[in-house]
């Protein structure tokens, strides 16, 4: 609430009605969720008084644009209430539960004195979730997520991309809400890039203003591929910082069990043939698992089978590992190799007996 209040004012004393409005009704919504329904319809009312100099939250719609291509440099998803599964080890879930807390209390730790500075910053390899977890955070919130499109912020033109990212900032600036800059070493690359432009040089200064204004009094999320590429500077200016790594075997066992929700398994209760396949998935993200399983699924379906099995899961693995580079006898060797019975290969790739034995007999 005094998050809220303190948005208020700084709205009332830059003349920002559209803040003032934005934070007003998100303070009525939470009075009134206290009990407190009388005094909830008052600001109601005050604000709806005064449409005709404000704007409600269907603002968000109205997104600024790039003004060489006249694309919007950002989109905006509103949280949706669905249960976003987010699949990670005990210390990285405890770390995101740590900062949707600070932000869930925020307003109690104002009232205690406590400064707080709601900047996170995920890094790690492709597919792994960091973009899940930004939408994750948005939804357990309830703040919708305000996401940088740095296609569209990177202009050609001198000058135009500083101003585009000051632009970004004004906008989630004056509402509640989360902005989420993905992709973050499109523009803020070391400075002492040989190759780099002073051009782009400059909008990392510009980056870091902003970050520094913008952070001590909203939530930012920022995520990256290439932390290497990262300028030293940016790192102090996020209070939590996690690396999203590759999951390990258990965490991969529960991802095979939430990408087969729904879907009848033979080998989700077949513990031994379950701790090979998160093994031979060991080095895969959440991205490349989701895609393996969606594949084997789809061919599930395709070939009219009631069940998804252990082998469907096998050969889309297979290929996903060899794409471009795929024959019959090496996929029948890595079948026969997981405990997959020469019957059943001989059956799947519409082969007799005989011949999975004389592949597997070449191999020796």
């Amino acid at each position: 609430m005094y998050t809220e209040i303190l948005r208020i004012i700084e709205g009332g004393l830059a003349k920002d009605a559209r803040k003032v409005y934005s934070y007003s009704k998100l303070l009525a919504e939470k009075i009134g969720k206290d009990g407190d329904s009388k005094m909830s319809k008052m600001i109601f009312r005050a604000i709806e008084n005064r449409t005709a100099t404000t704007v409600s939250m269907d603002e968000l719609l109205t997104t600024p644009v790039d003004p060489e291509s006249r694309l919007n440099i950002v989109d905006v998803e509103v949280p949706s209430n669905e249960d976003i599964p987010v699949i990670l080890s005990k210390l990285i879930d405890a770390k995101i539960t740590d900062f949707i807390n600070m932000v869930k209390y925020q307003s109690q730790l104002i009232q205690k004195g406590i400064e707080t500075s709601n900047s996170l910053l995920l890094y790690g390899n492709p597919g792994c979730g960091k973009t899940t977890i930004a939408k994750y955070i948005s939804e357990q919130t309830g703040l919708p997520l305000v996401i940088a499109r740095f296609d569209a912020i990177v202009s050609s033109l001198l000058g135009n991309t500083a101003k585009n990212i000051r632009k970004i900032f004004d906008f989630a600036d004056n509402k509640p809400c989360i902005l989420f800059l993905d992709e973050f070493d499109a523009i803020a690359k070391a400075r002492d890039d040989q190759y780099e432009l002073g051009e782009l040089k400059r909008v990392i200064n510009s980056l870091l203003q902003n970050i520094d204004s913008f952070a001590k009094q909203n939530i930012l999320i920022a995520a990256t591929n290439h932390p290497e590429l990262l300028d030293k500077a940016i790192w102090r200016r996020f209070n939590t910082v996690i690396e999203i790594g590759l999951p390990q075997e258990d965490e991969i066992i529960k991802l095979l069990k939430t990408f087969t929700d729904g879907f009848s398994t033979e080998f989700m209760h077949d513990d031994k043939r379950l701790d090979r396949l998160s093994k031979l998935l060991i080095e895969k993200s959440p991205s490349d698992i989701k895609t393996i399983i969606n594949n084997a699924k789809a061919q599930t379906v395709i070939n009219g089978r009631e069940t998804l099995q252990y082998e469907d899961v096998l050969t889309e693995l297979f290929e996903f590992n060899h794409r471009g580079n795929l024959t019959i006898e090496k996929l029948v060797e890595f079948l026969n190799d997981n405990g997959v019975p020469q019957a059943s290969i001989a059956e799947r790739m519409g082969i007799s007996i005989r011949q999975v034995r004389n592949y597997l007999n070449k191999q020796l």
